[in-house]
């Protein structure tokens, strides 16, 4: 390999680590701020939890229609993925859960809401109903950009439409762990609801923390029930559908983090094999020119 072309690898290499290692960098900061985010909305999270949990012994609770398994025709899976790449196995994870659901239904019972545009774009070239899909959503998710997807799906439930609703999303355990997981958001389950707010806070790191449950208050609903159980599952289903979100958020800067953090490393191991080759090519050249000229010195004294 001629040294030129060595040296120009090298260049290149280098100036691939400096862009890798400034994202690194990025991604960390919006990890952190994305962490921060999802944690900062749990006490309302507990909130809303704990007043379930105080109203579901409610007969007229475990009759509402959001709490009770409806016999729809169509499962409904809302999927949250990245609009970029460069984050590892982070969407891909996501879109093999998603798959494991779609597999168990007809395709024409199956409507999916895709977050991201890998998701968007993966289930579309596979002929799925997408009637509703959202691209291009920024770190400083909202609960109220969530407003739109919830009402749309509640309605359909309601309707009987749908006979579930799933969210399928990256779940961030650690800056080094996220798993893909799969929760069911109707009919609402206390259970799936309990896991999801635990989530929230991670198993290690500086976020850690234990909770303390307040302890459980009776409620009494006076007249329009009804309407007060609409508007607190509703809310509830917008809250595990925006922490979804933020854990999806948290989970993709910080693969992408460790991502471009490998990546930077193996650029750094490809320089300095490179390096090392270039070494040995310019010393071969040096030692075929000293063995020239010696040569030629040998030569002349012969004459």
């Amino acid at each position: 390999m001629a040294l030129k072309h060595i040296k120009n690898k090298i260049k290149s290499t280098g100036r691939t680590s400096k862009v890798t290692k400034a994202m690194e960098a990025v991604s960390a900061v919006k990890m952190r701020k994305s962490q921060e985010r999802a944690l900062s909305g749990r006490p309302y999270a507990e909130a809303a939890f704990r007043v379930l949990q105080n109203i579901a012994r409610s007969v007229d609770v475990q009759h509402h229609t959001f709490m009770k398994p409806d016999e729809g025709s169509h499962e409904c899976v809302i999927v949250i993925t990245s609009d970029k790449g460069l984050a590892g196995s982070l969407n891909s994870a996501v879109l093999k859960e998603a798959t494991n659901i779609l597999k168990k239904n007809p395709k024409d019972s199956v409507e999916l809401i895709c977050f991201g545009k890998k998701a968007y774009e993966h289930f579309l070239r596979r002929g799925y109903t997408i009637p509703r899909h959202y691209l291009n959503l920024t770190d400083d998710v909202d609960i109220t950009d969530v407003e739109e997807v919830v009402d749309f799906v509640a309605t359909h439930f309601k309707e009987g439409k749908y006979k579930t609703v799933r969210i399928v999303f990256q779940h961030f355990t650690s800056t080094f762990e996220q798993n893909a997981i799969v929760r069911k958001v109707l009919p609402i389950d206390k259970d799936e609801v309990r896991l999801m707010i635990d989530d929230i806070v991670p198993k290690q790191g500086k976020f850690a923390e234990v909770v303390k449950h307040e302890p459980m208050i009776i409620y009494t609903a006076e007249q329009g029930r009804g309407l007060l159980f609409d508007s607190v599952f509703i809310m509830l289903v917008r809250i595990m559908v925006y922490h979804a979100l933020l854990e999806s958020k948290a989970s993709e800067h910080s693969a992408r983090m460790v991502a471009m953090k490998n990546a930077t490393d193996k650029a750094k191991e490809v320089m300095k094999a490179l390096t090392l080759l270039y070494n040995k090519e310019r010393q071969s050249v040096i030692t075929a020119e000293v063995s020239e000229i010696t040569g030629g010195i040998e030569a002349l004294k012969n004459m």
